[in-house]
């Protein structure tokens, strides 16, 4: 079986430019089980950019920082950043919230990562609460992290940044009268540490609304929603799945949420109720990730059955289908060991492109006009993928931890399409088809129509 449909010539195919690397250094000796890099993050205000190197540790590094080095490494014969080593200025020593590369030793293998920062006005919704351990500001920037023994650490980014640096300056002074010590260690502060679920906690995902809800799915079969400004409070347990849950997404709006597991169905719920809103059934093996469009209009489904769905969320449709075998298999096949496992899928924020990784070694770019991918690029033993805040950069995580970077396609934007993006940020499918509008804008919002 072929990886691209016969119309597609594979030699036409754009191959996407790697623009840099961060290798995780490694003994002849270490165990290559738990170094999985699991999962990758950037942070929500492109300040940083997260990666589980495997046996207990989280790296952080300045994004942008991160990316000049890339562009200085670029421009010498073959050389790439390694061991994640990125230059330090002094006078970042100085600035309370200024990006300084560190790392956290989490305690146990970290299965899932996620950024969250805090909208002062959005307000616990729990309301009998008077006082609480914790005030979060709007300058601040929390990593959650997921454990194998099940628990969930939170921990506070500038403040372990912020005690770094004074540190440091006062071993500068120090070393003014020729004092010597040791060199100090920059970890993040721990604020919380969630002890509910039983098993691998799989994946993390902050509400985008700034509320600071954390929802976390598990091997144990749940879902459980954390609500940090009340001290990592846990308001609910959603329940339905019947085995492992992989994924977990949260829509732009942060009204719904997505999960997905070791099951053929695609569950949605209702994240005001708590209920479950509908199970979207189409794929004939396990669902392994999930996320939605910047508009909130799309949900992409990655699945052991070679595919990537697009659904319509609202409707339970599926709108695109992104096939990684040519022609499709059949179900039979697809349900089982198929050689194209689908491990991860990304949306990108100009709400036109889709990465997936497969077990074929390539990451495939898509655009959702398209039924074959745009660009492709080589990566081995990748297992997870994610855009990077202004959806410039495609980074990926592989089972030997390390992380890797490509440009991600250019584009412009169509004004249609960045008006109908405003539009569905705020209406639903059935809520503007309800408009007495022509039926071909409605095929159009609907994205039944490119």
């Amino acid at each position: 079986m072929a990886s691209f449909p016969d119309f597609v010539n594979e030699n036409e195919i754009a191959r996407s430019r790697t623009i840099g690397e961060l290798i995780t250094p490694t003994s002849p000796f270490e165990q290559k089980y738990g170094r999985e890099n699991w999962t990758v993050a950037f942070a929500p205000d492109g300040s940083y950019f997260a990666w589980s190197q495997g046996h207990r540790i989280v790296k952080l590094v300045p994004w942008s920082r991160c990316l000049k080095n890339f562009t200085a490494c670029s421009t010498k014969s073959g050389v790439n950043l390694t061991n994640g080593r990125l230059s330090r200025q002094n006078s970042d020593l100085g600035q309370k919230n200024k990006p300084i590369e560190h790392t956290i030793d989490c305690g146990d293998i970290v299965w899932s990562l996620a950024f969250g920062s805090s909208v002062p006005e959005k307000q616990s919704r729990c309301v009998n609460i008077e006082w609480h351990r914790f005030k979060f500001g709007q300058d601040q920037l929390l990593l959650a992290t997921g454990l194998s023994n099940g628990r969930i650490k939170i921990w506070d980014v500038y403040t372990g940044l912020w005690q770094f640096a004074e540190k440091w300056s006062y071993l500068l002074s120090m070393a003014m009268i020729g004092w010597k010590g040791k060199r100090p260690s920059c970890s993040g502060k721990l604020l919380l540490n969630l002890m509910d679920h039983t098993e691998v906690v799989r994946d993390l995902t902050f509400a985008p609304d700034g509320s600071l809800i954390l929802v976390s799915a598990s091997r144990d079969k749940t879902l459980r929603v954390w609500d940090l400004k009340d001290d990592g409070n846990m308001m609910k347990v959603l329940r339905g799945h019947q085995n492992w849950v992989y994924c977990c997404a949260f829509s732009p709006d942060s009204s719904m949420l997505c999960s997905v597991g070791a099951g053929k169905a695609v569950f949605l719920w209702d994240m005001d109720k708590y209920t479950m809103i509908r199970k979207l059934d189409g794929h004939y093996n396990d669902v392994v990730a999930c996320e939605f469009s910047p508009d909130g209009a799309l949900l992409a489904t990655a699945s052991y059955d070679t595919r990537v769905y697009v659904w319509d969320p609202h409707i339970g449709s599926i709108l695109f289908v992104f096939g990684h075998i040519f022609p499709p298999p059949t179900p039979i096949f697809a349900g089982g060991d198929n050689g194209r496992w689908v491990k991860s899928v990304s949306f990108s924020h100009d709400g036109v492109h889709v990465a997936s990784l497969a077990d074929d070694n390539l990451v495939r770019f898509w655009r959702i006009d398209k039924s074959y991918p745009v660009e492709v690029a080589p990566l081995n033993k990748g297992i997870c993928c994610a855009f990077s805040t202004d959806g410039s950069v495609l980074a990926a995580g592989t089972q030997d931890g390390n992380a890797y970077f490509w440009s991600t396609p250019k584009s412009v934007s169509s004004l249609q399409h960045l008006c109908r993006m405003a539009i569905r940020r705020v209406m639903t499918t059935n809520e503007f088809k309800k408009l007495p509008i022509p039926p071909k804008i409605k095929e159009y919002l609907a994205y039944q129509m490119m």
